[in-house]
């Protein structure tokens, strides 16, 4: 049984990446469960219903969100032809466990069926530009903002007990949707989602990097030569597992799992921001430009 505030579990390659303490994951459209005229660009985050028609627009969260996480979108497109808007809502069906083709509409395809919440919201909140935020609530309740309007319910008995995935009907006049993030707030502080992890694009993370480091990663340490080693018993980046990667400024921070995706997402320590570069015989050497470690 989930406890309603604790993480859901979900697809390792949708939750593996954590760039901190404060990160609630990649977010993004669930690439195998769309509508049958659903188009994904954007790494998974913007959909786009194609087509003359006003369903088959259905799309769902990459990985299963928290109670009280706030999923932001923006319309980006709409066509005053058809009747309706946006539906959004939540399920504790599995995206990568539905069959092809998913139905037609939220409404009342999936609503009627046991595990789907689903609410339209009203066309005026709709419009091209308009940004939106859903949630539910720890009562069960689903609400939706628009344009940092005040929270309306939209419905009440959603199903905590299971995880929960997003799930939103591109409808009627609705044909474009961007994923803008989502964050949840608590007390003294507010985590939020992440982009999800792409190729690194700046010239100092070269390919080799890459391939170098999984390899150089099966080893417990990356050797640091006339440096004084400078240990922490955690991962900075995931804090459960044991920091076993020494990088060459000198930092044991990382665990043999996280050290992949910091350097390829990017390419520096992240304690003191040092720029690590694959060399031509494989290791990572100190970068020659970029931050160097803080002095204080």
């Amino acid at each position: 049984m989930m406890v309603k505030d604790s993480g859901n579990s979900g697809d390792a390659s949708q939750t593996s990446h954590r760039c901190g303490v404060f990160c609630l994951g990649p977010l993004t459209f669930h690439s195998h469960a769309v509508g049958q005229m659903v188009r994904l660009s954007c790494g998974g985050r913007r959909a786009e219903r194609t087509g003359s028609t006003f369903k088959n627009g259905l799309v769902f969260s990459s990985r299963p969100v928290k109670v009280l996480e706030k999923i932001r979108l923006r319309v980006e497109k709409d066509l005053i032809s058809w009747h309706g808007a946006l539906r959004v809502g939540f399920t504790n069906v599995s995206p990568s466990d539905r069959t092809l083709p998913l139905p037609m509409m939220a409404i009342p395809n999936l609503s009627d069926s046991p595990g789907h919440w689903a609410a339209p919201i009203p066309e005026n909140c709709c419009q091209e530009g308009s940004e939106i935020e859903f949630w539910v609530s720890c009562g069960g309740s689903i609400y939706v903002t628009s344009n940092n309007s005040k929270p309306h319910k939209l419905l009440t008995g959603v199903d905590l007990r299971l995880p929960l995935w997003a799930m939103i009907d591109i409808y009627g006049q609705t044909c474009s949707i961007l994923l803008l993030g989502s964050e949840k707030k608590k007390l003294i502080s507010t985590s939020r989602s992440c982009p999800a992890p792409e190729p690194p694009t700046s010239p100092d993370v070269d390919s080799r990097l890459i391939s170098d480091v999984f390899t150089l990663c099966r080893n417990e340490y990356i050797t640091c030569l006339d440096k004084d080693i400078l240990t922490d018993e955690y991962c900075v980046v995931c804090l459960g597992s044991e920091a076993r990667i020494t990088l060459p400024c000198g930092h044991r921070c990382l665990c043999k799992l996280c050290t992949p995706k910091v350097l390829q997402q990017f390419g520096t320590c992240p304690l003191c921001r040092h720029l690590i570069r694959a060399q031509e015989k494989g290791g990572f050497v100190s970068g020659t430009s970029g931050h160097q470690p803080d002095t204080e």
